[in-house]
């Protein structure tokens, strides 16, 4: 056994210590209240009610009727029934001269009519190339309005003078692709566009002087486009992204190097084979020309010009627009509403409304051929395969004889490996985020403050130089920002993936959407505010709580 341990003396005694004060008591949760206006309850309903009536002003807008032109029903095959030789077919079987299996294009049009996912899947496709998210069409959207609620008027139709103008402009870009735009005025072969699309008796690129001109050609349609250089200082000036300054040199491409100018070459892709790939110049250039503007517009997320706008107006300190509630606070500066973190995230936002409301349009209301299968066309007519209801001004036109010297066919010379995308060409995906995004950028900030300093790149685009026109002192950030949606949807024109009105009509439609997304957002905001912009159009709008009140109003017809 252990022995037992000796017991432990007993500490001394410690002196009396003073008591410790006693701490109050920790409050209860409920006994700490944020301070709002509204309680709990009251927020709840508020919200609930703000929800409701930016439905009503969603519901109010009504819907438009949908029009196409009429060319999938009325052009007909040898056996009576439609040949659909004018409607987009990308990706399905075609036969030697280009034409689509009608069986195929039917089940197209199947899935189209009932929406059903098993029905898409169920399409009929060529060597594999997939067709790009028709279902989006169907998608619904919870602000700004739904993408089947508005509208675009019917596309131009291939036996229409319209139709002819556009047509000899895509071939005009191809040909001149190589081009700068500084060089314009110097050029022959511009000489020889200019005068050529000054013929057509319904081409509605811009003038000067009743004529198109070099300082006119292949600009956009609205008011500053026709200003400064043909590029927009918002493609050209560096971007000041937080801790980065990012320069617009890109990475671009080999000059005098087009695709699909063999025909079979070009019939595999129209029945989705597979084709090369780029060839990139180890230069790092700014945009200098149409296959510059081409290849930036082949690769970029669909709201990049834009956010890179916001961030240069931000770093140059643009002026708010005048509605800005922070403007004149004597308190207070504006962040998550009325900030720059807010509106860099509205820019990019509206980008994805706008591309399910001109789905619908491609995919379910026009489907238009790509200007790639009209080359199709237009070849195959002219050598006698076959006999198309072509409208006979773009067969007259000097360019096809210009394309044919330099290419032994009248295909029109694609800038990208692959040609177009494989969804329909009007309306367009680019343009209509253009005008979405440039709406939300011209509500946001003084449309008529002058752009100091202007640029352009140097001959071999390897650096910026001042721009010294006479109108160097004229750019604004309204005009500027119109351009930049002119350069980036018409730059889709000069890769000859698409037409003018596919540019023209998707930027209205984008605007439409930004308003709309603007209008129900007025109804969330604590602050007195107001945004007032100016419209493809000229129009000036003004969007408030007060000014969307009428849009409120029950109506359940």
């Amino acid at each position: 056994m252990r022995p037992e341990r000796p017991a432990r003396p007993t500490p001394p005694a410690r002196p009396d210590r003073p008591a410790r004060p006693s701490r109050p008591a920790r409050p209860e949760p409920s006994d700490c209240k944020e301070l709002v206006p509204e309680n709990s309850k009251q927020r709840q309903r508020s919200s609930r009610k703000i929800r409701q009536d930016a439905a009503k002003i969603a519901f109010n807008r009504g819907i438009e009727d949908h029009v196409c032109n009429g060319e999938e029903q009325e052009y007909l095959g040898a056996d009576g029934s439609p040949n659909y030789i004018a409607n987009f077919s990308k990706g399905l079987p075609h036969n030697q001269l280009g034409e689509v299996d009608p069986k195929a294009y039917n089940t197209l049009l199947k899935a189209l009519k009932s929406g059903k996912p098993k029905d898409f899947e169920a399409i009929t496709l060529g060597k594999g190339r997939k067709l790009a998210n028709p279902q989006a069409g169907l998608a619904f959207d919870l602000q700004g309005p739904d993408g089947h609620a508005i509208t675009i008027p019917p596309a131009p139709r291939i036996d229409s003078p319209r139709n002819s103008g556009e047509a000899a402009e895509v071939y005009w870009m191809a040909l001149l692709r190589d081009i700068n735009f500084t060089d314009f005025s110097q050029k022959s072969l511009v000489e020889e566009a200019v005068a050529d699309l000054s013929q057509f008796s319904d081409f509605r690129g811009p003038k000067i002087g009743g004529r198109v001109t070099p300082e006119s050609l292949f600009r956009g349609n609205f008011a500053g486009d026709l200003v400064g250089p043909y590029i927009s200082q918002f493609l050209l000036k560096d971007i000041t992204y937080g801790s980065l300054t990012i320069s617009q040199r890109q990475k671009t491409v080999q000059p005098n190097i087009n695709y699909l100018t063999d025909y079979d070459e070009w019939l595999n892709v129209q029945n989705g084979g597979a084709t090369g790939a780029d060839k990139f110049d180890s230069t790092p250039r700014y945009i200098r020309n149409i296959r510059d503007i081409g290849q930036y517009v082949h690769v970029d997320a669909l709201y990049e010009a834009y956010l890179n706008a916001c961030l240069i107006l931000l770093d140059i300190k643009a002026p708010m627009d005048e509605g800005n509630p922070y403007n004149n606070s004597k308190t207070q500066v504006g962040f998550a509403t009325f900030g720059s973190a807010y509106i860099l995230s509205l820019v990019t936002e509206v980008a994805t409304r706008a591309l399910k409301a001109i789905w619908f349009q491609k995919w379910f209301v026009h489907r238009r051929l790509r200007p790639e299968a009209f080359g199709g066309l237009v070849h195959n007519h002219l050598i006698g395969k076959a006999e198309y209801p072509i409208d006979q001004e773009i067969l007259d036109s000097g360019v096809l004889a210009k394309v044919y010297s330099r290419y032994g066919n009248y295909l029109i010379p694609m800038a990208f490996p692959e040609g177009s995308p494989t969804h329909p060409a009007y309306g367009a995906g680019h343009a209509i985020v253009a005008g979405a995004c440039v709406t939300i950028l011209k509500a946001w900030f003084d449309e008529s403050w002058q752009i100091k300093n202007p640029v352009v790149p140097n001959d071999d685009g390897t650096e910026l130089i001042a721009y010294t026109g006479a109108d160097a002192g004229h750019l604004t950030v309204g005009g500027e920002l119109n351009k930049v949606a002119a350069n980036i949807s018409l730059g889709r024109d000069g890769a000859g993936v698409h037409w003018r009105t596919d540019y023209t009509e998707s930027v209205r439609l984008g605007e439409q959407i930004a308003i709309g997304l603007l209008q129900e957002q007025s109804l969330t905001y604590n602050e007195d505010n107001s945004f007032t912009l100016t419209k493809f159009d000229g129009k000036k709008v003004k969007i408030s709580r007060d000014e969307v009140k009428h849009l409120m109003s029950d109506n359940d017809d």
